[in-house]
């Protein structure tokens, strides 16, 4: 038999998943390993590889989910790079754009550019916005550029030079010269990584992206002698933040692309299977050791934004509060980020009201109750003192859980000083982490100008079945779905999106001056570009699809919206008119009288097989087995003031049936726990998920 291996590696836990033939999925969660992630790998893999008897020839496909990008910036381990720009220009890093995250905080600072000055070296040369020269390049002053960076040290350099976007002609000149002074030194084209308007957003995602190719190309090296130390050969391929899927090679080139790859695997499954079976519109919520994540799917689609802040801290996907990181114009999917999650500290702050993070535990410590060394209580101990959470139970039974040390830590530093019963305190730690959890949810829902109460909120994460009633009472949802296998899922939905290559070329045009030729001359240009990205990759022919797109807007506005943009006679009025309708959604309001504009073309190139990445039905099977199903135990859980504690049922996923089981019970998994409060109600419908009905308060 053949598998295919999901791989995330989150803050807390490395999920793997081993997807074989007709559904069967092995899963694995080990605690993830910071200073060397390949070892969290090596040591899950080879345990999942032999509870199945496997060897390596026997794994056809791995997609790996990584933070390492995103963290090489947050901890400024990127490579010292150089940029070479054009006269006048030098700056462009440091002046940035008149954004910041919080607008009256006098005491924000913007971060560091990521090049030192000093490696920020002009040239002489100018290209206008119609692509003419209008001041050749000047050689002699490249040359000194050059060998300025060479000297200081540099690692890799980017260019960027003004309106290269619409002639490449200088950047790729100043590329030959580079190679006759260094032929190894790697070099980033903004021509090739970003040709798209807008001065800093592509001098900052080039050098974004140039800063972090040395570190992501060694992590990849390293992941792939791992894998074939385990005699594994079969393809490596890196989620990217858009949604899809490419080869190790690519991400090695473009890291840019993966820097949001980890939150993106869980919605592209969720809205997946959710349309499967029959729901085009749900909420995700992702809730793992370190944040909380959510995203809207809408009639089977998920959004994607253009361009996000990375190093900004959490995000709670506000478009109009950027600023804060360091931009980068890549194709993302559309997800709201808060610093709750299982791990989160809990304190008390200086208004003495309870605070949930952003700062977490992680993996080491890990909360009090892991019996580590945590000495701050986290959202996980509250939940453990409530009765929600097994002490026993976590991870199958490998990680045993000290009730009593969550209690004690939460009875000192949260109820004594509130003067509120434990019970009370663990409560408050909850409900408060449900009050910065759903904030999420609102920003890409009712934020929006969807009503989440038209929606089902799909559950995931090793927290987030904990969480999932209660936060789908306080924003109004009756519909909870808890896939199986929900606290590996994001590790699961990795294998479910095709290979995919995001192109853009700037075609800025009023609508009534674009010629029909000259728009499918651009849209011809960019699927030779995608058919010649995804040839090696062993896609011809008809396992090639493409999908165009345009960005568009009112001329006058700043922000674009896309739409999309397929070919024939009657495209530019399709566009128009999907503009319009997409603009009153999202905006409240449409237009006839303002001049459209577009603004960039773009395309999605994808791969297709001949077999459906998504199995019929999944039948999971746990490395330390699940909670027997024919045996209910019982513990005591606390359920709020109104209620009280309440022996409550403690039953196995395979134990929940097609008929109505009524609340209160907690459903234990080895990778999640649901939680099912009185008042709702639970039944396993068509691949093997879990509803449950919700009364709405």
């Amino acid at each position: 038999m053949t598998y295919r291996v999901g791989i995330d590696i989150g803050g807390t836990f490395t999920d793997i998943v081993l997807l074989g033939p007709a559904g069967h999925a092995r899963t694995v969660k080990v605690p993830s390993t910071p200073a060397d992630y390949s070892l969290s790998i090596v040591g899950g893999l080879t345990d999942a590889m032999t509870a199945q008897q496997l060897s390596g020839q026997d794994i056809v496909e791995v997609i790996h989910g990584t933070t390492v990008a995103t963290n090489a910036i947050l901890e400024k381990r990127g490579a010292r790079t150089g940029l070479i720009t054009t006269a006048g220009f030098r700056d462009v890093l440091e002046i940035r754009r008149l954004r910041m995250p919080r607008l009256y905080d006098l005491n924000w600072e913007k971060p560091e550019a990521l090049v030192r000055r000093e490696n920020r070296q002009e040239v002489e040369e100018r290209v206008d916005a119609n692509g003419d020269v209008v001041r050749p390049l000047d050689e002699a002053t490249v040359r000194r550029a050059v060998a300025r960076l060479l000297d200081n040290g540099v690692e890799i350099i980017a260019v960027t030079l003004l309106n290269s976007y619409a002639n490449d002609s200088h950047e790729r000149r100043i590329l030959e010269l580079i190679r006759e002074a260094d032929n190894d030194i790697p070099v980033c084209l903004s021509c090739d990584i970003h040709p798209e308007i807008k001065e800093y957003e592509r001098t900052s995602t080039t050098v974004v992206n140039a800063y972090i190719v040395p570190v992501v190309s060694r992590y990849l090296t390293q992941l792939a002698s791992v894998l074939r130390q385990l005699g594994v050969a079969a393809p490596l391929r890196i989620m990217q933040s858009n949604g899809g899927t490419m080869g190790v090679e690519a991400a090695a080139d473009r890291p840019v692309h993966i820097i949001e790859s980890g939150p993106s695997a869980g919605v592209v499954g969720a809205a997946a299977i959710a349309k499967k079976l029959g729901f085009d519109n749900v909420l995700t919520f992702d809730m793992g050791g370190t944040t909380a994540k959510a995203a809207m799917v809408e009639h089977g689609r998920f959004d994607r934004v253009s361009d996000l802040d990375v190093g900004a801290g959490i995000n709670v996907a506000a478009r109009l509060l950027k600023g804060g990181g360091y931009h980068v114009s890549v194709p993302a999917i559309d997800i709201a980020e808060v610093g709750a999650g299982g791990g989160s500290l809990i304190r008390i702050d200086a208004g003495g009201a309870l605070s949930v993070g952003p700062e977490s535990a992680g993996a080491e410590p890990g909360p009090v109750c892991y019996g580590q060394g945590g000495t701050t209580p986290t959202v996980t101990d509250g939940n453990v003192v409530l009765g929600y959470i097994s002490p026993d139970y976590l991870v199958g039974g490998a990680l045993k859980l000290d009730r009593d040390r969550s209690a004690n830590a939460i009875e000192e530093q949260i109820a004594q000083p509130l003067g509120v019963h434990l019970d009370e305190a663990a409560f408050g730690i909850h409900r408060v982490a449900d009050a910065t959890m759903s904030r999420a949810l609102r920003s890409v829902s009712s934020e929006r100008g969807r009503d989440p109460r038209q929606f089902v909120l799909f559950a995931f994460g090793g927290n987030g079945p904990v969480h999932a009633a209660s936060l789908a009472r306080s924003l109004g949802i009756t519909t909870v779905l808890i896939p199986p296998a929900a606290g590996v899922f994001s590790a699961l939905g990795l294998l479910f999106p095709p290979l995919e290559y995001h192109f853009v070329r700037t075609f800025k045009r009023e609508f009534d001056n674009i010629g029909i030729d000259d728009m499918e001359r651009v849209q011809n240009a960019l699927e030779a570009e995608g058919a010649a990205a995804l040839q090696p990759e062993g896609y011809v022919g008809d396992a090639v699809q493409f999908e165009h797109l345009a960005d568009v807007r009112y001329r006058g506005e700043n922000s674009t919206l896309t739409v999309s943009a397929s070919s024939g006679d009657t495209q530019l009025d399709e566009i128009a008119e999907a503009f319009g309708r997409e603009h009153e959604r999202t905006y409240g309001y449409r237009s006839d009288d303002e001049s459209v504009e577009l603004v960039n073309l773009r395309l999605i190139a994808r791969g297709l097989t001949d077999n459906s990445r998504i199995p019929d039905a999944l039948v999971v099977s746990e490395l330390r087995g699940a909670a027997d199903a024919t045996k209910t135990r019982h513990r005591d859980v606390y359920f709020g003031p109104d209620v009280g504690r309440v022996e409550t049922a403690i039953i196995g996923r395979a134990a929940v049936l097609s008929d109505w089981l009524e609340g209160p019970l907690i459903v234990e998994e080895y990778d999640s726990t649901t939680v099912v409060p009185p008042g709702a109600r639970v039944r396993c419908i068509e691949w093997n998920m879990l509803e449950m009905q919700v009364d709405a308060k």
